[in-house]
């Protein structure tokens, strides 16, 4: 078995730079052999080392109360009282998503399954945020259908309920889409499992599927931007098989139940290679792993297409050796491989033998905790002028509500979430469409809320407060149905960091996630970073995704009630007044200028605090957020079929996008007595309207609501059925 030589053409292919490979011969003294390339290269990319952001993610707040582990494990752990823990994490599949969506998307459900039980959690919750190029380019209703199929034909399969999450359009996602996977899993607290390796001479063990060649070097193509050779880049693309991993999730949380687990890592990006680098560097071990044991399903395979193969529903592990058998005969009634293939040493080196010979011999450390670390340059980004009264155009109140609720960014996602089971496993207690997802605990009287929410316009305008936007927008949706806030994860999705001006983006969201984190006390407890979305030198909107989730104490106090004819409309914060970077302009001038609106954090927290203080008068509640009150009040309208009369026709009041504010819809009773406690609470409360009749009003001009019904539930199908 011949390796080819290794040439500057090929170093390059690799996403090596110059300095980076001075670096390896440095370390090694010598040059590298093929399968030591490909494993520095596989470790050394931005989808694994996090070399452009670390410097950065170390300022993000990650600790508390509630916090049992943050970042650096598979996925963030937090307390949720009565000696139970939520596990949750989300990631990106982005670049394998757009070279071949179902698989892609799918791929992207099944790893983040796998984060979540690999903990010895049992999944509970999946979530999903995707953003795709504008409606009319030739590719998009393709990846529209593909990634829609995909994320559903996973999860579905696997039996996890999907119970929110996002999509948009925007040209700036054209040739690069965003697929963003949630998950969300539940274990006792004192039962969680980590992937950092103990003992020496701890018997290293393959769980799972056999290895096959398809995504060799997929962490290596998502570390990098896009041109015209990406169709050459299927192959590096992995293939998902949700039945498989359902078994792999039953068998691996069985095993935990005998004690034999010291350690246990799912393999992911850049498979054995990365699962066993992590596993050792945590532990301050070496490994040595012998190839030939590995379970393959393809003849002839090289060392080098074996540790960078990323085959799914794969772990490995270290194993407590007297607990073999027991084992052993887990994954045996689970009809799934069991293989010795390594085990722990207590020098500092990663070595890889075959056939009698060793393909690799390198320091572990400096393949992880030692790899290259960079200081991006960076330049801000200048906030943009704010938009006076006299660059805003104006719209009839009732058109403008049109063009925004038939628009494929703001009408009804119901064609997407149709696609997915949102009810398995019987504890959803509301589902996609509504706002936050909540989920009974299941055997006792709590829930959970879950939500995902970013506004990419708002971080290009002004990175600093989009990222704070995205973490207020995602703290008052939790709020919204009565749960209080725990903690955060992050998906950083952004262009080229080698550009000061991209860079400077990620820079300045980062530093407004944090602040907000901070001032919210929702830390960030997990997260993934994605960079180089570009292509042909065209970078995304920088998407800094939100995961977050609630706890409601009690699920009988939930805000999950709709409005009835005869309901008051309460607004809790100021009257609006900020179009800058609004979906209106976006939707209805193709405008997108102006400055971002501020978000004033210390209003977030109190507002929110007075809707949790006030919960037994509120059983109707939304955030106001894209599109303003008006759209908010017809999204609450339509949910419930009634009618929705606003007394403004004032287009600021209706279409501006402030911040820190709700909708509240209750009877004439509740709406004094939260007015009381609002003067009490020293915050702003003031009736704009009211709910009842069959027509949506604002400021005297009128359309049927079955009319604008039929619009904003039929807009997304006409688009791409």
């Amino acid at each position: 078995m011949q390796e080819p030589a290794i040439t500057e053409e090929l170093i390059a292919s690799h996403g090596i730079n110059p300095e980076e490979y001075a670096e390896i011969l440095k370390i090694l003294d010598r040059e590298p052999t093929f399968t030591e390339l490909g494993i520095f290269s596989a470790m050394w990319n931005e989808h694994c080392s996090y070399k452009s952001s670390k410097k950065w993610l170390r300022t993000l707040p990650t600790s508390g109360p509630q916090v049992i582990c943050g970042p650096g494990e598979n996925a963030g752990v937090v307390d949720i009282g009565d000696g139970q823990a939520v596990i949750f994490k989300m990631e990106s599949h982005n670049h394998p998503s757009y070279i071949e969506p179902y698989q892609g998307a799918a791929t992207g459900v099944g790893g983040i399954l796998r984060d979540v039980f690999t903990m010895g959690a049992r999944p509970i919750a999946a979530m999903n945020s995707l953003s795709f190029g504008e409606p009319s380019h030739p590719k998009t209703r393709q990846l529209v259908h593909g990634v829609v199929e995909g994320v559903g034909g996973y999860g579905n399969c696997f039996g996890v309920p999907t119970v929110g999450g996002e999509v948009r359009f925007d040209p700036a996602y054209n040739g690069n889409c965003l697929v963003n996977a949630f998950a969300a899993g539940l274990a006792d607290a004192d039962a969680i499992f980590y992937s950092a390796a103990s003992g020496v001479g701890m018997p290293v063990v393959y769980l799972g599927a056999k290895t096959g060649r398809d995504g060799v070097g997929g962490a290596t193509m998502a570390s990098a931007e896009f041109d015209d050779t990406i169709e050459e880049k299927r192959p590096t693309v992995q293939v998902g098989d949700p039945f498989t991993e359902k078994r792999l999730m039953e068998a691996t949380l069985e095993l935990m139940q005998t004690g034999a687990v010291i350690s246990i890592q799912d393999m992911g990006a850049a498979g054995l290679t990365c699962s066993a680098v992590e596993m050792g560097d945590k532990g301050g071990l070496g490994i040595r792993l012998k190839l030939d044991d590995v379970p393959q399903r393809e003849a002839q395979m090289t060392a080098y297409e074996m540790m960078l193969s990323e085959s799914q529903e794969r772990m490995l592990m270290v194993l407590k050796p007297e607990k073999e058998a027991e084992a052993r005969a887990v994954f045996d009634k689970w009809d799934l491989d069991f293989a010795i293939v390594g085990e722990t040493i207590a020098e500092d080196r990663f070595v890889i033998e075959m056939g009698g010979k060793v393909w690799a011999d390198v320091p572990l450390s400096k393949l992880s905790s030692s790899a290259p670390e960079y200081d991006r340059p960076w330049v801000e980004t200048e906030a943009p002028e704010a938009l006076t009264d006299e660059d805003l155009p104006s719209v009839d109140p009732i058109d403008g509500l049109k063009a925004l609720i038939g628009s494929p960014n703001y009408c009804s996602r119901q064609w997407v979430y149709e696609q997915y089971d949102s009810m398995v496993m019987a504890d959803t207690a509301r589902g996609p469409g509504q706002g936050s997802g909540i989920l009974r605990v299941h055997g006792s009287g709590k829930a959970l809320a879950f939500t995902s929410d970013v506004t990419p316009r708002y971080v290009k305008a002004n990175p600093f407060e989009g990222g704070k936007q995205a973490v207020a927008e995602a703290y008052r949706n939790l709020v919204a149905t009565g749960a209080k806030p725990l903690a955060t994860t992050d998906n950083l999705n952004f262009g080229n960091p080698e550009k000061p001006e991209i860079m400077g983006q990620f820079v300045g969201a980062i530093k407004g996630i944090g602040e907000a984190v901070a001032a919210l006390d929702m830390p960030i407890v997990s997260g993934n970073v994605s960079l180089y979305n570009e292509t042909d030198g065209t970078g995304i909107l920088p998407t800094p995704t939100i995961g977050a989730v609630g706890l409601i104490a009690d699920i009988d106090k939930a805000i999950t009630g709709t409005a009835r004819d005869g309901h008051v409309a309460l607004l809790l914060g100021d009257a609006g007044s900020h179009l800058g970077q609004s979906a209106l302009l976006a939707e209805v001038f193709n405008r997108t200028d102006g400055d971002a609106p501020h978000v004033d954090l210390e209003a977030e927290a109190k507002h929110g605090q007075f809707i949790l203080d006030n919960i037994d008068w509120i059983k109707v509640c939304t955030d106001i957020s894209d599109g303003g009150l008006a759209v908010a009040a017809f999204e609450l309208a339509e949910a419930a079929g009634v009618g929705v009369t606003l007394d403004t026709g004032d287009q600021q009041e209706l279409f501006g996008e402030d911040q820190g504010r709700y909708l509240i819809a209750c009877n004439f009773d509740s709406a004094e007595a939260l007015m009381v406690a609002a003067g009490r609470a020293g915050v702003s409360i003031t009736t704009v309207g009211k709910f009842g009749g069959d027509s949506v009003t604002y400021g005297g001009v009128s359309a049927p609501l079955e009319e604008l019904s039929a619009l904003y539930r039929g807009a997304f199908g006409e688009t791409f059925a």
